[in-house]
């Protein structure tokens, strides 16, 4: 058992704060002592690690609670995605600062704050919406999406772009090789779960629109490597044929 204060000089949290989280339910002590003193167990100090790696992805204290208030909260689960999650955060920051130490080394030859952008990831979602107009698979996304917060909206196109990053290290199978086709298939099921119900007709045409150049084929060889998405269009091809 640990006390407040031993676990502010720990983490270097105040203990200010960690009254705070009491007071809104969201990191409750294990016990409380008659003269009032706070004291965690080890299940509690495991939330507060999960607390701290929500925080780190500029999650809100409302949405970190209904997150491990969850009964069906998965803690292993939840370790991958925010791996995943820091990961892009870290490339991010680091891609910052190569562009700091490239304008104080060689000056400002042109403005390009491309370094800054980090809405790739929701535009490939917004790409792909905007492909079926008010057909019945536009308003499942719409029903989909409500309530989701910016962060679920980036996680689950991250996933999206882990699947094709994962199909990028098969380009040296065929496409009709179970590894490859078991690939396909979990970006199938993927995008049912997470946009709309992804049927034979529809994912023809998303892998059509993959190989076809522009944003879709630019982002998905951004991850995979340069031909993932031809790649990925002849493997569904051979998915629906099957």
């Amino acid at each position: 058992m640990m006390s407040v204060k031993q676990i502010s000089e720990k983490t270097g949290i105040s203990i200010r704060t960690l009254h705070y989280y009491d007071t809104i339910g969201l990191l409750k002590p294990t016990e409380v002592s008659d003269s009032g003193y706070r004291y965690y167990n080890e299940t509690a100090l495991e939330r507060l690690e999960q607390i701290l790696l929500y925080k780190e992805l500029d999650f809100t204290l409302r949405e970190i609670k209904t997150i491990l208030d969850d009964p069906n909260f998965d803690k292993a689960k939840a370790l991958e995605e925010q791996i995943e999650l820091l990961t892009m955060k870290k490339e991010h920051l680091e891609n910052v600062i190569n562009f700091a130490k490239r304008l104080k080394n060689e000056g400002v030859k042109a403005v390009d704050f491309k370094v800054f952008d980090t809405r790739k990831i929701e535009e490939y979602s917004q790409a792909a919406k905007k492909q079926y107009g008010n057909t019945k698979e536009y308003k499942q996304f719409e029903e989909k999406n409500a309530g989701r917060t910016q962060t679920e909206t980036k996680q689950i196109a991250i996933e999206l772009m882990r699947i094709f990053e994962q199909l990028g290290e098969l380009k040296h199978l065929p496409p009709d090789d179970e590894k490859v086709q078991r690939q396909i298939e979990k970006l199938r099921d993927h995008i049912s779960e997470n946009y709309y119900d992804c049927s034979n007709e529809i994912f023809g045409c998303l892998g059509k629109m993959y190989a076809g150049g522009g944003e879709f084929t630019e982002n998905i060889d951004s991850y995979g490597g340069k031909g993932t998405a031809e790649f990925a269009a002849k493997a569904i091809e051979y998915f629906i044929q099957k």
